[in-house]
Order: structure tokens, then C-alpha cells, then sequence
């Protein structure tokens, strides 16, 4: 640390295990920290200046290191966490400088290991340099101590290949206030003047964002190449959770006109620097680390009461790889075996209740029996090898996040839905001007069945749409195919879309809500309410406004138009407003499945102006006097929903409700009379003939689907 001014102040479980790391023992040299039984040094801590003034004063350096005495004084970064990065840029032959030197072992440490013995060490207080002199002016012949202001320094233009500082910078720059501000530009020139072309100043620093701006704008401004390492292992530091950086601005002629700025980024665990294009994405992805160091440092040492999530990003790209959820369980007594384990989330299954939701994530880990589950999500973009590639991916980075009182080389085991990573084949992305960026996929659910998906990527844990698909029948007289000896490639889902079931609950439940529909007799000996029900003479008219969902409908989840089936292109407001204008009381049944592209508002499901008032009265115009309006609804927000509600009772007498379970879906069944009131009985009744009639032969109709059950929990509001 440097003293201001001048001074270096069913589970499946996976058979190889992540094990935790080996605990190394560290060195107590160097650290702040008072020495128990000694009366003869100060603790760090009680020297603190009053004011941060006081890091810029020789006065309180001189008293600082006269009071502490002896011992060496490392806020952070201690040299073996260092040394890897150091060895990268600074060479045995190297004339390097330090600022800011203190009573700091960096130097002693470096020129001890033979990285580089012309070392000049300067400083601004007195105590502290005949104290270095003192320690190792005969040990280190080659290594000096200077008293001197690294504002004005005495030495030549381009002297040194190297100019170190080790926390100067965070101890000079504590507050930007024009006067500080101004002494870090003079440091910054200084250092520039005395480093020759090709020379590196290499800055150990906590990097606050403040502080690492002022640095990365002045000497990318400068037309240096500027990259920030992050020292491995610096957040284990008890006194710093936050860990340690390394800015390395390399010292370039300045090209007149706009050179492009080089800025990159070097993470602890890799050696390859990734390029960023700004300083702020330099910034933010500096503060990204910080927060995880906060993060693993709060999970080591308590419980997690609220699930934490966070992305591990691919190294390559920078997207997001992994999405990773932090699930304790309270309810879990933990044992030696059972404290914790990695979930591995099956591709495309990461939508759904169980592992989509905070609840349905609670209710795994709790039944998987341990006391902190990790659930690891893989994401459409990314490539995986297998369960056994994630987990030697994973291993090291996971135990990061391991629960208090882990006893060292624990197993920890990697569990999966069937042991294996799922399947996703991606069929068809491209980018729609309405509804932006968009993928179709194919996904495998539990046992032998696959499901195709629309995703829209601004919201890309929603599904939009899903069918189910047909497993390929053979051609009468077709022979089968003999066995290959290889197993078949498990990522080639069927192709034909099962059009007799539907996948989602709700929308299971807007097809029940059609048995409200007619007269007060709907039983099958009524001819006309039985064609009714079936819908057998129905003409159906679809509003879309995107034209690219019309193509992604027609060509990949095999819907059709005919006689019958007709789509019109357009605003469902304009629509709705024109027939309102035109011809009133037509519709037997109105529809709204409207997805809201405004992530703002805490309702993704209508738009807000598809349940005002004056359109909502419009709704009912087109609406038969016995018809029924249906309205899937999606509301977070309390008090948004309750206004929601409140305006359809106000427009519609008669309106029931069904809740959709474990899914924030509500489905509202509207009517204009309230003579349509059924009861429980004749619901049912109602249920069983609409049922019976799409049962018909020759009509597509999952048995699994019972309209009587959907409509068991609907009440009225």
C-alpha cells in the first residue's frame, strides 16, 4: 500500500465429483493486522489519517511508519498472487521504478526470486526510506531508496522500462475533487516521462471504478494499450473479500488524429485477454467481478436467504453460458454427504415450473435432500460435451460458491433429470422488425417426447408458443429398419407437429371456457347446440400483427388457412375498433393471447390498451348478446391487476376466473349478460358434450385433456 504522494503506500447422480479446494496456508507477513503479545507496534488500523488529506502528507507517513515500526505494512496483493503477473512484463534486465515504496516486501521479494535486481525504490517520507536502507542497502546491492516526490521526480526522460506502484494510485485518488484530480494528472505525466517507449506501468490496485476510469481514460487517451489483469486467488484475503487487479498501460508513441483505443481484460482464470470496445464495458466488467468475489464471500459464511443468480460467461464471446441459482433449504438438516450438490438443468427444460421458478427451484432442492443446491441452466447459443465436459468445466468455478463449514476435498455431486444434458436443436432464427430476435427449437421432455418452441430473445424465458411432435410412423408394408450397432443421435427430433394436444395449461383452459358458450339447454339431443360445441361449421378469424409469426406459424408448427380459417394482418386494436364500427354483435367467441413487448410494465400479458375501458366496451359491441370473451391475463403487479379486474366488471356483468397452478396466468371468461350464470353441475354437463363431440372419429384429441377437470376450479368474481 501506498503512502500517498510518492510512496508505494430421481437424480442421477455423476460419477466424478468437484472437489473442493486444498486450503493453503499463508504467510501472516506484511499484513496490517496487530501481532498478539507485542506492545512495541501499532495495528494498522488505529494509524488511520483522520481525513483522506492526510494519504498525500509526508508528516503522516513519517509518523505512520515510525509508530508501526519494523514490519512490513501489504494492505492487499501479497507476492505469490502477484508474481504471474509480474513475471509477464517484467524482465530481468528491466530498470524498474517504484512509487510509493513504503516499508513494502515487493521489491526485497522480487529482487530475492531474480525477477529483476535494478530496482529504484522512491518515497515521500524520510522514516520509511532510512528504514529500507537500512534493511537492505548490504543484502541487495543493486536495489536503491530515494527520497523523493513522485510528482517532480529527478531522474531523465525514458529512464525506466518499468514503473511500479502498489496501491499509490488508490491511496492518492480518494476522492475527485479538482485538487486531487489535478495531482494524479501530474503523477500520470511524471510516470509517462520517465518510462521509455515500449515501457509498462503496471498499477496494483482494489480498482474502484473511479479510480480505474482516471487511469484507463488518461492513458488510452495517450494512445497507450491498456489491460487489466485480475490477480488469481486475491479475494481469499480475510482483511480485502474484494480482489486484486493489475492495470498494465504499455507506453506507445501518440499517433496524431484518432487512434483507436486498445483496451482489454484479463481474468483470473485465463491467460488470453479479451478485447472490450469502451471504457465503461471495461468499468462494468471489472465491477462484475467485484460483485461475484461479494457474492462467493457472503455464501462462505452464511446461509442464503433469498436465491441468488448470476451468468458465467463464455471466454471466447463474452455471452452468457451458464445461468446459475443459489437454492438453500432451512428445511434440509445437513450432513457430511448431503450439504451440497450442482443441478444440471436439461436443455430447453430451463422454462419450465419446476426449474423455471423460485418455488419450483425451492421444491427441488428440497426434495433432491441437500442443503444448498447450485441449478445450472445451459443456454441455445453455447455447445456442450456431454455431462462429463460441464462438470471439468464447472468444478473449480462451483466450489466458489460452496456453503460454510464444506469440509476441504469433499464430493460433491453432480446431479441431472436421467443423467444426461437434454437435447436442443435449434431450427429456425432470424429477426422480425416487430417482434425482434427470434428462435425456433426442438427440446426433449421427460421420457420419449419432444416439443418444438418459439422464443422471443428479448425474453428468452418465455415460451411464446410450444407443440408437441409426432414420433415418424412407418408406411403400411414398410419394413423396419435394422438396429445400427451405434446408438442413434439423440439430437434428431421428429418432425410433424401433434395438432391434438396442447401444451400449455392456459391455454388448455381458454378452450374449456367455450362450454359457456349458448343457450340454456346445450346437451347433445339439441342438433344446434351440438354443432355448437363442436365447433364442427366454425369460422375462425385470426388477427396477427407480425407478418414474420405468420410465416413461423405456416412453416414451422404446421398451421394452415382455408374456408373456414382466415388471418388478418393487423393491429388487434384497429381490428377490433373497425368491426366494432361495421358489424356489430358477430362473434360467438372472442379470444386475447396478446404478448406485450413492453418489459416496463408488470403486466406481459395484454398490453395495457387491450383492457381500457373504451376498448374493452368495443370488445362487447362485436360480441353476441350470449358470447363469451376469454382473456389469458399475466399481471405481477398487485394493484395493476386489481384495476384490471375492476374495468372488466365494469363492462362485463358476468366474468369468472381460473387460475392457472404454479404459473402467474390468470384466464378471465367474460360475458355481456348475467343471465349466462351456470352452475357446477351444468358446467360439467356442458364439459362432457363439448368433450364427447371433439372426440368425434376422424377429429385429433389428446385423451389426457379433460374438459370437466379444467373447469373444476374456475369461480366466479
Amino acid at each position: 500500500m501506498g503512502s500517498g504522494r510518492g510512496r508505494g503506500s430421481q437424480w442421477a447422480a455423476s460419477p466424478s465429483p468437484a472437489r473442493a479446494p486444498r486450503t493453503r496456508k499463508r504467510s501472516e507477513r506484511g499484513h496490517a493486522g496487530p501481532e498478539r503479545g507485542r506492545t512495541r507496534t501499532r495495528s494498522a488500523m488505529e494509524l488511520l489519517p483522520r481525513s483522506p488529506a492526510e494519504f498525500g502528507s509526508a508528516r503522516y507517513w513519517d509518523r505512520f511508519f515510525r509508530q508501526r515500526g519494523q514490519r512490513a505494512f501489504e494492505w492487499y496483493g501479497a507476492f505469490p498472487e502477484l508474481c504471474p503477473v509480474l513475471h509477464k512484463y517484467v524482465r530481468p534486465r528491466d530498470k524498474v521504478l517504484v512509487v510509493g515504496c513504503g516499508n513494502s516486501e515487493l521489491s526485497e521479494q522480487m529482487y530475492d526470486v531474480g525477477m529483476c535486481e535494478d530496482i529504484v525504490n522512491i518515497d515521500i517520507s524520510d522514516a520509511v526510506i532510512r528504514q529500507m536502507q537500512e534493511r537492505s542497502g548490504s543484502r541487495r546491492p543493486k536495489m536503491s531508496y530515494l527520497l523523493m516526490d513522485m510528482l517532480q521526480m529527478d531522474f531523465p526522460d525514458a529512464h525506466f522500462q518499468v514503473v511500479l506502484d502498489k496501491g499509490t494510485l488508490d491511496a492518492l485518488l480518494t476522492d475527485e475533487e479538482e485538487a486531487t484530480l489535478a495531482k494524479v494528472d501530474q503523477m500520470f505525466a511524471e510516470i509517462s516521462r520517465v518510462l521509455q517507449v515500449g515501457g509498462r506501468y503496471l498499477c496494483v490496485s482494489l480498482a474502484q471504478a473511479h479510480v480505474l476510469k482516471k487511469a484507463v481514460e488518461y492513458f488510452s487517451r495517450e494512445g497507450w494499450v491498456v489491460r487489466v489483469h485480475q490477480v488469481a486467488g486475491s479475494g481469499d484475503n480475510q482483511q480485502f473479500v474484494l480482489p486484486v487487479f493489475v492495470y498494465v498501460m504499455t507506453k506507445f508513441r501518440k499517433i496524431p488524429g484518432s487512434a483507436p483505443q486498445i483496451l482489454e481484460i484479463c481474468p483470473e482464470e485465463q491467460d488470453k485477454p479479451m478485447r472490450v470496445e469502451s471504457v465503461e464495458r471495461l468499468v462494468a466488467a471489472v465491477k462484475d467481478r467485484q460483485h461475484y468475489a461479494l457474492l462467493c464471500s457472503q455464501l462462505s459464511k452464511t446461509p442464503c436467504r433469498e436465491q441468488l443468480s448470476l451468468d458465467l460467461c463464455d471466454k471466447k464471446s463474452g455471452k452468457p453460458r451458464y445461468t446459475l441459482h443459489v437454492v438453500d433449504s432451512p428445511s434440509v438438516k445437513p450432513s457430511r454427504e448431503n450439504r451440497f450438490a450442482i443441478f444440471i438443468i436439461p436443455q430447453g427444460r430451463e422454462t419450465e415450473w419446476l426449474f423455471g421458478t423460485e418455488e419450483g427451484r425451492r421444491q427441488l432442492a428440497t426434495s433432491a435432500g441437500f442443503g444448498r443446491l447450485v441449478t445450472v441452466a445451459l443456454h441455445r447459443e453455447q455447445h456442450y460435451e456431454g455431462m462429463a465436459g460441464i462438470q471439468a468445466e464447472l468444478s473449480g468455478k462451483v466450489m466458489e460458491l460452496a456453503p460454510p463449514g464444506l469440509p476441504a476435498r469433499q464430493q460433491v455431486p453432480f446431479l441431472s433429470v436421467g443423467g444426461d444434458i437434454g437435447v436442443r436443436a435449434v431450427r429456425h432464427q432470424d429477426t422480425s422488425p416487430l417482434s425482434g430476435e427470434y428462435v425456433v427449437e426442438d427440446v426433449k421432455g421427460d421420457g420419449t417426447c419432444y416439443f418444438r418452441r418459439l422464443i422471443f430473445l428479448r425474453n428468452r424465458n418465455v415460451v411464446q408458443s410450444e407443440a408437441r411432435l409426432l414420433a415418424p410412423t412407418p408406411l403400411p408394408g414398410q419394413k423396419k429398419r435394422r438396429k445400427d450397432k451405434k446408438k442413434p443421435s439423440p439430437a434428431e427430433p421428429p418432425a410433424a407437429i401433434d395438432k391434438s394436444y396442447l401444451c400449455c395449461e392456459h391455454h388448455k383452459a381458454m378452450v374449456a371456457g367455450l362450454c359457456l358458450l349458448g343457450g340454456p339447454d346445450p346437451l347433445p339431443g339439441d342438433k344446434a347446440s351440438s354443432e355448437r360445441l363442436c365447433w364442427g361449421q366454425a369460422h375462425v378469424a385470426v388477427v396477427e400483427i407480425d407478418p414474420s409469426m405468420l410465416e413461423v406459424a405456416t412453416r414451422w408448427f404446421g398451421f394452415s388457412q382455408g374456408d373456414r380459417m382466415q388471418v388478418h394482418l393487423s393491429d388487434g386494436l384497429d381490428y377490433v375498433a373497425k368491426l366494432a364500427a361495421e358489424a356489430p354483435a358477430q362473434y360467438d367467441a372472442i379470444m386475447f393471447d396478446v404478448d406485450s413487448k413492453d418489459l416496463t410494465v408488470g403486466m406481459s400479458c395484454p398490453p395495457p390498451a387491450f383492457v381500457e375501458k373504451p376498448f374493452l366496451q368495443k370488445v362487447k359491441t362485436i360480441l353476441k348478446p350470449e358470447g363469451i370473451f376469454v382473456l389469458n391475463l399475466v399481471c405481477r403487479d398487485a394493484r395493476l391487476k386489481e384495476s384490471v379486474l375492476a374495468t372488466l366488471r365494469d363492462v362485463f356483468p358476468l366474468l369468472y376466473t381460473r387460475r392457472i397452478e404454479g404459473e402467474v396466468n390468470e384466464i378471465l371468461f367474460c360475458q355481456p349478460s348475467p343471465e349466462g350464470r351456470r352452475d357446477p353441475a351444468e358446467l360439467g354437463a356442458r364439459a362432457r358434450a363439448l368433450e364427447g363431440a371433439l372426440r368425434e372419429p376422424g377429429r385429433p384429441w389428446d385423451s389426457s385433456y379433460v374438459l370437466a377437470d379444467m373447469l373444476q376450479a374456475v369461480r366466479i368474481l
